[in-house]
C-alpha cells in the first residue's frame, strides 16, 4: 500500500494555526514550530491551504504570483525549512494549487488577455458567491466564478496549461509530495456558452444553486485536464476538489495513474446524521468505486461549519470514530481533533467562512500569537494544552486504525445505531443518540469514545466502540 493509502492528511489553515512573529496572523514558522505536535497527533501529511502572493480577497485563492511565498507568511526560505522539518519528522507536505483562476491583480490579467475568458455579452452564469460571473470592463465581460477579484483562466488556450504545469514542476523541485488541486471541476466551460438551466429543486437560499451549472462546471472534457495534471505530478499525491453527486465524482478517479488518487468525497458534510441515510452513502461509495480507486474521506475544513458544530459536541468524538475507521483516507481539519466549534464572527470573508477559520487554541490563554489574533479565540476551555479526552481519542483512533483492514460492510442501521464491520476482525458501533442503545454487536473493545472499558451490552448516550470480533 501507498503511505496516503495507509495514512491520514491534516488540513492546516496557515492564517490560523500558529503565528510566530506576533503580527496576529499565523505563518510557516510558526507551522514548522508546531509539526512535532502534529507527528504526535498521528497524521502522515500536511495540506496548506494557499501561501502564495495575494491581495487576499479570497484569502490566498485569489493569487498573484504561484511560485512566491506571500509575505505575510514567510519566505521561500521559511518553506524549505518547514518542507526539511516535515520530512524529518516522516510527515508528508501538501499544496494547494489554484489552477482555475488568479488575481485580478496578477501581472497577467493585464499582459495576457488571451488567458482569461471575455465576451461581449453576459450569459445568465452565476459566481459561486452570489451575482453575475461577469463582470463588465469598458464594452467587455470577463468570467469570474468566484469573486470579482478571481478571473478565470483560460485553460483551451496552450500557453496558459504550459504556464500552470509549471507551477506544479516549480513546487515539485521544492519537495512537495503532493497538491490539493482547487476546484478541479471548473476548469473547462461550454465553448458555446449557453446559458444554464433553472435548477427545479432549489431551496431559494444560495444563489448559485438557482442554476444547474451544466454548462459551467463538470464538463466531461475536464478529465484530459485531470489527466494531464496528474501527468505532471506523476506518483505524488493528487487530491481533487470535486463537489459533485457519488456518480459523477468518481469520474475523477480517471483511468488507473490518469486521474487523481483521492478525488475528495465531501458527502458525510452535508449527510443527516442518521445511522440509515450514513449506511446508504458508505454503500453507495462503496459501490461506484471503479477497480482500483481507493476511498476517501471528510467531515471539515475550511468551507464547512466545524464537525462539533454541525452534530453536537457531544457527538464530536463519535463522529472521529466514524471519520477514522471507515476504509479510505481520512483527511482531518486542525482544531477539530479539540473539539473547536464555530467562533460567532463575520469580519473578513466574503462567503461567511471566518466562524470556522478561528486560531488554533493550544493553550488557556490561546497560545496562537503573542499580539491580537486576527480572528476571535472561542471558548478557551478548549485547547491543547489540557490534553482533552477527545484530542486523546484521537490519537487512539489515529494509532488503531493502522490495523484494521478489509471492506466496509453494514451490520446495523437503525434506532439511533450505526454498526459496520471492517474485514473479518473488526467492528465499529456507533451511537448517533443521547440515550442509550443495546449494542448490536459482540466482540472485544479496543477502544471506546468514553476512553474506558466500555459499558457492557449496551452502547452509552454519544458512545462510539470498536471491536475485535
Amino acid at each position: 500500500m501507498t503511505w496516503w493509502e495507509r495514512g491520514s492528511i491534516y488540513e492546516i489553515y496557515p492564517r490560523s494555526f500558529q503565528d510566530s512573529d506576533g503580527d496576529g496572523v499565523g505563518d510557516l514558522r510558526g507551522i514548522t514550530a508546531r509539526l512535532p505536535y502534529v507527528r504526535r497527533l498521528g497524521v502522515d501529511a500536511i495540506w496548506l491551504t494557499p501561501i502564495y502572493e495575494s491581495p487576499q480577497a479570497d484569502f490566498g485563492y485569489d493569487i498573484t504570483d504561484h511560485t512566491a511565498i506571500d509575505p505575510r507568511y514567510g519566505t521561500l526560505a521559511d518553506f524549505d525549512a518547514l518542507v526539511a522539518r516535515a520530512h524529518e519528522l516522516d510527515l508528508k507536505v501538501l499544496l494547494d494549487y489554484v489552477p482555475n483562476h488568479t488575481s485580478h491583480e496578477h501581472p497577467w490579467f493585464a499582459e495576457r488577455r488571451d488567458f482569461y475568458y471575455w465576451r461581449d455579452e453576459p450569459n445568465n452564469w452565476r459566481a459561486v458567491f452570489g451575482g453575475s460571473a461577469w463582470e463588465r470592463v469598458g464594452d467587455e465581460y470577463y468570467l469570474h466564478t468566484y469573486l470579482r477579484e478571481q478571473p478565470d483562466l483560460n485553460w483551451r488556450n496552450p500557453e496558459v496549461r504550459a504556464a500552470m504545469l509549471d507551477v506544479l514542476r516549480f513546487w515539485i523541485d521544492r519537495g512537495v509530495d503532493g497538491f490539493r488541486v482547487d476546484a478541479m471541476r471548473q476548469l473547462l466551460k461550454d465553448p458555446e456558452w449557453r446559458d444554464n438551466p433553472p435548477n427545479p429543486d432549489w431551496d431559494g437560499v444560495k444563489e448559485y444553486d438557482s442554476l444547474l451549472p451544466v454548462h459551467s462546471a463538470d464538463l466531461d472534457e475536464v478529465q484530459e485536464l485531470v489527466a494531464e495534471i496528474r501527468g505532471t505530478i506523476g506518483d505524488r499525491l493528487m487530491v481533487a476538489e470535486v463537489y459533485a453527486p457519488v456518480e459523477r465524482l468518481v469520474r475523477y478517479y480517471g483511468e488507473r495513474g490518469r486521474g487523481a488518487q483521492l478525488p475528495f468525497n465531501f458527502h458525510l458534510i452535508t449527510t443527516p446524521w442518521e445511522p440509515e441515510a450514513i449506511a446508504e452513502l458508505v454503500e453507495r461509495y462503496e459501490a461506484a468505486l471503479p477497480e482500483g480507486g481507493w476511498p476517501n474521506w471528510v467531515l471539515g475544513n475550511h468551507d464547512r461549519g466545524r464537525v462539533a458544530s454541525r452534530v453536537g459536541v457531544a457527538q464530536a468524538r463519535v463522529a472521529a470514530t466514524l471519520l477514522l475507521t471507515l476504509r479510505g483516507t481520512p483527511t482531518l481539519y486542525y482544531g477539530d481533533e479539540i473539539g473547536m466549534t464555530d467562533v460567532p464572527v463575520h469580519r473578513f470573508d466574503p462567503d461567511g467562512r471566518d466562524p470556522e477559520r478561528t486560531p488554533m487554541q493550544w493553550t488557556r490563554d490561546g497560545g496562537f500569537t503573542t499580539g491580537e489574533p486576527w480572528l476571535p479565540y472561542g471558548d478557551l476551555g478548549v485547547n491543547v494544552e489540557d490534553d482533552p479526552p477527545i484530542l486523546r481519542l484521537y490519537r487512539a483512533l489515529l494509532a488503531l486504525r493502522r490495523g484494521i483492514e478489509g471492506p466496509y460492510r453494514t451490520l446495523h442501521a437503525g434506532d439511533g445505531v450505526l454498526a459496520y464491520a471492517r474485514g473479518e476482525h473488526h467492528a465499529v458501533a456507533l451511537n448517533l443518540t443521547g440515550e442509550p442503545r443495546p449494542l448490536p454487536v459482540r466482540g472485544e473493545v479496543l477502544l471506546t469514545t468514553h476512553l474506558d472499558g466500555g459499558g457492557g451490552d449496551r452502547l452509552r448516550a454519544d458512545e462510539g466502540v470498536v471491536l475485535r470480533i
